[in-house]
């Protein structure tokens, strides 16, 4: 008898960083571009005011070794979170998919989070653009 074995690769949070969303859905679910599309089409109609300065870094994709050196020089900082909202605090978002195991975190996505926050600003990972969007309400917008 043959048994398969299937193994989900849980994202591990760092305990230093909010997680808003339901770390224990599983399922279908946008992916995070189409959540990032929401988010920023809900921000508009909910809080209009955070929308004309909310901001995505386009930062994702392959890039040849000198793409990445250039867009380093120019700026580019390889980690920057997908939504930044330069109030005061400002507000840094890494957004993922509803269901975790099927998003990944990266190493210097935690540690521009964690360098956001020790410099003051409001972060958090948020499983969907809802999650996102209680995040912000919760701080008073």
């Amino acid at each position: 008898m043959t048994y398969l074995t299937i193994t989900i690769q849980l994202m591990k949070f760092h305990p230093d960083i909010k997680v808003m969303g339901d770390t224990t859905f599983r399922g279908d679910c946008p992916t995070e571009t189409a959540e990032q599309v929401t988010f920023f089409a809900q921000l508009n109609i909910r809080v209009p005011k955070l929308a004309k300065i909310a901001l995505h870094i386009r930062n994702e994709g392959a890039r040849t070794w000198h793409q990445a050196a250039r867009h380093k020089s120019e700026g580019m900082n390889t980690g920057a979170s997908d939504i930044i909202i330069p109030c005061c605090p400002p507000i840094v978002i890494e957004m993922k998919r509803m269901d975790h195991t099927k998003s990944r975190i990266t190493k210097e996505q935690e540690q521009y989070l964690i360098d956001c926050q020790e410099a003051g600003a409001l972060v958090c990972v948020a499983l969907g653009y809802e999650a996102a969007l209680i995040f912000i309400t919760k701080q008073g917008y």
